[in-house]
């Protein structure tokens, strides 16, 4: 039977190529010269820091519009609370989510059944798997998803004949 999965994840190498472009780009600009700054990535977590919360403040807009440009969701990044130190420098963990939340994928299902269409649904750890004998309701079960208000990128992946 045909299915396809729903997850959420993040390309990794589509953020380390969007993190090379934001340090390529801040190296060029003339407000960040003179300025340390900094981007790492540790395991799911993304740190920042800047000279002050205002070039903090920067980094993250030009980091996150290249995220964006790599068609990587910006909902899979949560912003925790930034940190300025008592001489003025900022730094700020940016955690990266990866795989859908239990919470998520029941809302997902829910939704998928309230269609009414002869498909199944299952949530198969961190992801949901939908089988149904016609690809076109599969089809429609994208789209509506697709258009659905979730707190999570979603990515369609291994559709099966």
């Amino acid at each position: 039977m045909p299915s396809f999965d729903i997850t959420s994840e993040v390309d990794m190498a589509e953020l380390q190529n969007a993190i090379l472009m934001t340090r390529k780009e801040l190296q060029n600009r003339f407000d960040f010269k003179g300025v340390n700054w900094n981007v790492e990535e540790k395991d799911s977590l993304l740190v920042i820091s800047a000279d002050d919360e205002m070039k903090l403040r920067n980094l993250n807009q030009t980091l996150m519009g290249k995220i964006a440009k790599r068609n990587i969701s910006i909902k899979n990044f949560e912003h925790l609370k930034a940190d300025t130190s008592s001489t003025g420098k900022g730094r700020q963990e940016i955690k990266i989510k990866q795989g859908l939340e239990t919470e998520v994928a029941k809302k997902i299902v829910k939704l998928i059944k309230e269609m009414k269409l002869k498909v199944q649904p299952q949530i198969e750890g961190g992801k949901v798997r939908v089988t149904g004998k016609s690809r076109d309701d599969l089809q429609k079960v994208m789209a509506e998803v697709r258009a659905a208000d979730l707190p999570v990128g979603l990515n369609f992946d291994n559709m099966r004949s």
